[in-house]
């Protein structure tokens, strides 16, 4: 079972931009696509982005494309979301974790959440 910290969040005022980090540790994301999911206040968790695992294949939701950009660094472990143009709707716990696929953007089985990192979107 994948382990992933997520970090980078804040709060920012609309407009703004954040780059949110999901680090592994103990263990290689090479072989995994990887996904970022949020859950707003008395909302269901969706996904947001994912990326395959040699991070040449990228989904995004509709509410996202053209701001928000997923990337790897699989040297470093690592999985990024930049996100750009935020708006207060964004809002949200935002977490990663291991996905089905690509095109099914969905947590894969036998995985778990994290804690995730909160991005408040707000004047």
């Amino acid at each position: 079972q994948l382990q992933l910290v997520e970090s980078g969040g804040g709060l920012v005022q609309p407009g703004g931009s954040l780059r949110l980090s999901c680090a592994a540790s103990g263990f290689t994301l090479d072989y995994y696509a990887i996904g970022w999911f949020r859950q707003a206040p008395g909302k269901e968790r969706e996904g947001v982005s994912c990326i395959s695992s040699a991070g040449e294949t990228t989904n995004y939701a509709d509410s996202v494309k053209g701001r928000f950009t997923i990337s790897r660094d699989n040297p470093k472990n690592t999985v990024y979301l930049q996100m750009n143009s935020l708006k207060p709707e964004d809002t949200a716990v935002y977490y990663c974790a291991e996905s089905i696929g690509v095109n099914l953007c969905v947590l894969a089985p036998g995985s778990s959440w994290g804690r995730g990192t909160q991005v408040t979107v707000s004047s």
